[in-house]
Order: structure tokens, then sequence, then C-alpha cells
């Protein structure tokens, strides 16, 4: 039967059926055969020959197609010759059987819901014992620091100045312009609420609350997560990787000493002062908005945020920096020492170190919050 030069003849032969592939047998014409030759294949019930003597053209297509239709002719016992195969095709033949793989099948995915629960079950053996980890490792922190401030000759205040500049100083630009246009959209889209019921002025008290209290320290917190958290994971984890900290360890020096502690206090130090920045250049962003959007001078600004917030306002959101700090600090820390061996992991890890810092910044945050409602503050 033809098809685009490519087709099948089939006839018997001292009581053997002869399979014969005529013409070009490559992946272009074999889609046309595709049926036919499978329905002879299915047919044969004796012994077969399969002659390529008339075949012109053979590529690894054509040679799999030969090759599969005498392997399941063989699975089910009967003989298969192959005849009229020159040197090419005989290596071309070989080739594919040599590059056939056994594939393992799937297992059987069981009811959806069983699924669902094992998942998760899984998740929260994880999330456990990763929580007991963490918490050994918050002790340990807590112990070594105790122990170096009783010895202060042995903080490593070269280490510590540095990483103050390159997660306090460094983060200056960013972290102010942020605040700024936070202060920015707080007052205009207060200004554009406000003005309905005539009370735009109360749009200082609006702005001052907002920054002072949550927005200035939890944004700066969220901005330091991203930065400096991940830039802490993927730092040790790298010396993970380059097996500086087993280095370390023989040479008899504490990495937590070493390399957790003045990333920890440099963290402590610096984040309660971004936080007193961001508060700063997020009234100045609203003072500016409340100005153009509503006509409230500056000298009126400052006059309304007197009356408006109590340096408990202030102080209520500089008080949080330092868990904050902390927190951002130990996680990032933690997940570099969790890295395995592989750029791969320090990218999960440094992944991984962002979004748990984050998520329990705002767990932290509401704490808080909860507490200052309930002690009046």
């Amino acid at each position: 039967m033809a098809g685009d030069g490519t087709w099948l003849e089939t006839w018997e032969s001292d009581g053997r059926q002869v399979i014969a592939p005529v013409g070009r047998w490559a992946v272009g014409g074999l889609f046309a055969v595709e049926k036919e030759i499978r329905a002879m294949a299915a047919a044969s019930a004796g012994p077969t020959l399969i002659d390529l003597a008339k075949v012109e053209v053979l590529d690894t297509a054509g040679a799999w197609t030969i090759y599969r239709t005498a392997r399941d002719l063989e699975a089910r016992g009967i003989a298969v010759d192959l005849v009229g195969v020159n040197d090419a095709q005989a290596a071309m033949i070989e080739a594919v059987r040599a590059a056939e793989t056994e594939v393992e099948p799937d297992e059987p995915t069981g009811n959806s819901f069983v699924n669902m629960v094992e998942h998760v079950g899984r998740s929260a053996v994880d999330i456990g014992r990763e929580t007991a980890d963490l918490l050994g490792f918050f002790g340990l922190i807590l112990t070594t620091a105790a122990r170096a401030l009783t010895r202060p000759h042995k903080l490593r205040t070269t280490s510590l100045f540095y990483h103050m500049e390159e997660v306090g100083l460094n983060a200056i630009p960013i972290v102010g312009l942020m605040a700024f246009l936070i202060g920015i959209v707080l007052a205009f889209q207060g200004a554009s609420q406000l003005q309905r019921f005539g009370a735009e002025v109360f749009v200082v008290n609006l702005v001052a609350v907002s920054v002072l209290r949550e927005i200035g320290v939890l944004m700066t917190a969220i901005i330091v997560a991203g930065r400096s958290g991940s830039a802490f994971t993927a730092q040790i984890g790298s010396m993970k990787v380059n097996e500086e900290v087993d280095a370390m360890q023989t040479l008899g020096l504490d990495p937590i000493e070493v390399l957790v502690l003045p990333r920890l206090f440099a963290l402590v130090l610096t984040l309660p002062l971004l936080a007193f920045f961001a508060d700063i250049m997020g009234l100045v962003g609203g003072g500016l908005m409340a100005w153009i959007a509503l006509d409230i001078s500056p000298a009126t600004f400052i006059e309304r945020l007197r009356d408006a917030v109590s340096m408990w306002s202030f102080w209520v959101g500089i008080l949080k920096a330092p868990f904050f700090a902390f927190m951002i600090a130990m996680i990032g820390c933690y997940e570099g020492f969790q890295v395995t061996g592989s750029a791969t992991s320090v990218g999960q890890r440094t992944t991984r170190a962002v979004v748990e810092a984050i998520f329990l910044v705002i767990v932290i945050d509401a704490a808080f919050s909860i507490f200052f409602q309930v002690v009046g503050i």
C-alpha cells in the first residue's frame, strides 16, 4: 500500500509470513503505514520474516518501527528473522535497540482525599521538625551571645561594623525612598476620603499614627528581610557549599560566634535607626502631599502633628524594631546553615529565608498590636 514513497508488502513463503517494508522508511512517511504494520504484526500467528531488501532510506524512526514490530512479535513467542539488511541498516537497528530503556510505571495515585490528608500530615510533621530545630538554634544563639557579652573582647568588632554598614548605612536610600512614597500615598488616599466629610485636616492624624505606629517600622523590616536576611542566607550558604564552615570548626572557631553574632548585633543596632529614618521620611512625604493636595502648610502640619500623636505613638513603633531585627537575622543565618552542597540549595534556602522572615515579622507585629491594645498604649 502506497504512502508518500513508504509502503508495505506482505505475502506467505514456505509457511512463513513475509512483511516487506518498501521505499523511504523515514519520519515523514511512517504515519501512513503505522496502523498497517501494527495490524500485520497482530495478525501474524506463525514464523515471520521481515525483509528490508526494498528499503531505500532508513532513519531512526523507521528503524524503531521495524525493531518494535520484531520485538512485539517475539514477545508473543513468534520466531522473527530479519533478512535483506545491509550494514548501515543493521547498525541503525542495533543503535535503537541499545537506546531502549525500561520505564518504571507510575505508582498508583490512590484516593485523592487520602493523598491530601497524607500531604497535610507530612507538611505538619516537617513544620514541627523545623520549628524544633529553629528553637534549638534560637537557644544556641542566646547562650553564645550571653557568653560573648560577658567577654566583650571576644566580639568581632571589625565584622560588626562591616555588617552595620552593609545592613544599615547602605539600606538608607531604599528605605528612605519607600517611606517617602508610602507617606505620599497615605496622605493622598486619606485626603480624597476625608475631603468628603470636610475633615481633611485629620489627614495629619492619619499619616502620623499610621507611619509612626505601624507602617514605618513594618515596611523597614520587610525591606531589610528581603535585602539583608536573604544576603545572610546566601553568604553563609555559600560558605557551607565551599566547606569553609567545616574548616572553621576544624580550626576551633565557633561559627555562631564568628558568623551569626556580628550579623545579629549589626541588625539589632541598625534596624531601629532605619525605622526612625523611615518615620521621618514618611512624615515628610505625607506633609508634602498634604501641602499640595489640601493646602496644609508645613507649619500647620507640624503644629497639628504635635496634637495628633504622643511620644508613645513613636516608641510603639521603635520598640518593635529590635525584635524584628533579631528574627530576621536568626532566620537568615539559620537557613544559611541548612544549605546542602549546591547552588540550587542556596537559592531555595534564600527564598525560604525571605518568606519565613516576612511571615514571622507580621506575626510579631500582630502580637505587639494586641499587647499594646490590652495595656492601653
